[in-house]
């Protein structure tokens, strides 16, 4: 049988793997990638890295056809694939004895949770059977659609944007057989639940919600059209090309239901999603300098679905309790907020419950897994990529430092560490220059000189109740601290840093 470079009546595009370019110049691989993109190879080797490019379509070669001819086989019979990594993984972990991981990386919009779910799919189909394994099986493919509904949603860069980080370790046994199994999350994107850029959408559960429960449900929920609720009108964008929110919804509900999930527990999570739609709608007036809900009739759904009356929810917003001690004395200070801490008080709220629910529904998963400790494991870390958007929070500095150390790692396992066996083994070649980002994560994570996060910590400490002049403190604060560092710029309202792929405005 000829392998795939050998075959005679195949269309070969570019080369499989970019360490056999005659010359290797960023021009050289840019033209690779582009013929091989061109003819839908989306994926090629650099040595022991994979390369996938998104096609933004659905490509013929990943079927069960594609699963036999990978398994088992070496790197070179076949294309490069995702699957032929999933296999090397597989076998590595079954014939060194030894746990691997797959590291995931990649601007926003690359295609990583797609990947990710192709290697789930490969491993699973590929590990043996039995009752119990086909039962760990189901539940690793079915955690994807749950927990893509509550932390995926569509920004400007990705229909289906992953907004959290995600770890996951399948545990086998010594026969490769899947056993259990952990998911660990990260970083998810609170603030997206109160307010989103122009074209995006808050998750998707909120509009799987709205579209696939039945009528009486919504009754019971009180749950209307998208338009109507506070938290999902502020982008002007509800439905999504490619997306049916409806048959979503029943995909997430099923997966909830092989989770073991209860009748009890699945409304639980409906009303908890409901109700951070209605606490959304509570606004507030001004009486006396004071914050008053503008109209209590708003108050009743949360509080009916949340199992508190409408005054709980209406002290909680526009009031604070304070402990305050002095000397042997204690006294407590009730705080009447204003109309602007009222709003804060309330968004707070809506983030904490979607973000306590969102981990509630992780330990579910976790729970049906029922984690293992077998000695042998494969890892995928699949978390949120580079993202430049019109507005840059702390979610999106937090979101670019983990990819800066994600291409520390990339460069520490690759080009540094071969070229220094080049030295060592006295291989006479031409060093190849490439920037080294541990300057920037420097920047951002060193205690002494203070970076970025220790300023930060020091401005939060120093705030008390005082939030007024909070951001020109900190811009102050860096400029003293880094101002002359040469990735870091400052300058107006913001600040900016040159990341190794680009430079942002925060």
């Amino acid at each position: 049988m000829a392998y795939h470079w050998q075959s005679t009546n195949v269309k070969h595009s570019g080369v499989d793997d970019m360490v056999l370019l005659p010359k290797i110049q960023e021009s050289a691989i840019v033209d690779n990638l582009r013929k091989r993109y061109m003819d839908d190879w989306i994926f090629t080797y650099i040595g022991p890295v994979l390369i996938s490019v998104n096609p933004f379509k659905q490509l013929s070669y990943f079927t069960e056809k594609e699963i036999e001819i990978y398994q088992g086989a070496a790197q070179y019979e076949n294309p490069p694939h995702v699957y032929a990594l999933a296999d090397n993984m597989y076998r590595n972990m079954l014939i060194d004895r030894e746990s691997q991981c797959v590291i995931i990386s990649g601007e926003s919009g690359a295609g990583k949770t797609v990947q990710a779910k192709y290697i789930m799919h490969f491993l699973a189909k590929v590990s043996g059977g039995g009752v119990r394994v086909q039962h760990v099986k189901d539940i690793i493919l079915e955690s994807n659609p749950l927990l893509e509904a509550f932390g995926n949603a569509k920004t400007v860069r990705n229909n289906n944007s992953s907004r959290f980080g995600k770890y996951v370790e399948i545990q086998f046994s010594k026969g490769g057989e899947p056993v259990g199994g952990k998911v660990s999350n990260f970083l998810l994107e609170k603030s997206r639940v109160v307010g989103q850029n122009a074209n995006e959408r808050n998750f998707h559960a909120f509009y799987q919600l709205i579209a696939g429960v039945p009528s009486q449900l919504k009754e019971t929920l009180g749950i209307t059209t998208a338009d109507y609720y506070y938290y999902l009108n502020q982008s002007g964008s509800y439905k999504v090309e490619g997306i049916d929110d409806k048959a979503d919804f029943t995909e997430t509900m099923k997966a909830m239901d092989v989770m073991e999930m209860t009748d009890e527990d699945k409304m639980s999570v409906l009303q908890i999603t409901a109700s951070i739609l209605h606490l959304g709608n509570i606004s507030f007036t001004e009486k006396g300098n004071y914050a008053a809900v503008e109209n209590d009739d708003y108050l009743d759904f949360p509080a009916f679905l949340l199992g508190v009356t409408p005054q709980d929810i209406k002290t909680k917003l526009t009031s604070r309790v304070l402990d305050s001690k002095w000397g042997g004395r204690s006294e407590v200070i009730d705080v009447t907020l204003n109309t602007e801490q009222a709003a804060y008080t309330r968004d707070a709220l809506a983030k904490a419950l979607y973000s306590r629910l969102f981990d509630y529904l992780v330990e579910v998963v976790n729970k049906a897994l029922k984690e293992e400790r077998t000695g042998l494991s494969t890892g995928i870390l699949d978390i949120y990529g580079f993202e430049i958007f019109q507005k840059n929070g702390f979610e999106q500095f937090c979101i670019n430092y983990v990819n800066e150390k994600l291409q520390q790692i990339f460069i520490e396992l690759t080009l540094k560490a071969e070229q220094e066996e080049y030295v060592q083994e006295g291989i006479k070649w031409t060093p190849i220059d490439y920037f080294n980002n541990k300057i920037v994560c420097e920047l951002i994570e060193t205690k002494s000189p203070p970076g970025i996060m220790c300023v930060l910590d020091d401005v939060c400490a120093t705030l008390h109740a005082v939030t007024e002049g909070a951001d020109d403190t900190l811009l102050q604060k860096l400029s003293g601290a880094v101002g002359q560092h040469q990735h870091y710029q400052g300058g107006g309202t913001g600040f900016v840093i040159h990341h190794y792929a680009g430079k942002e405005v925060y």
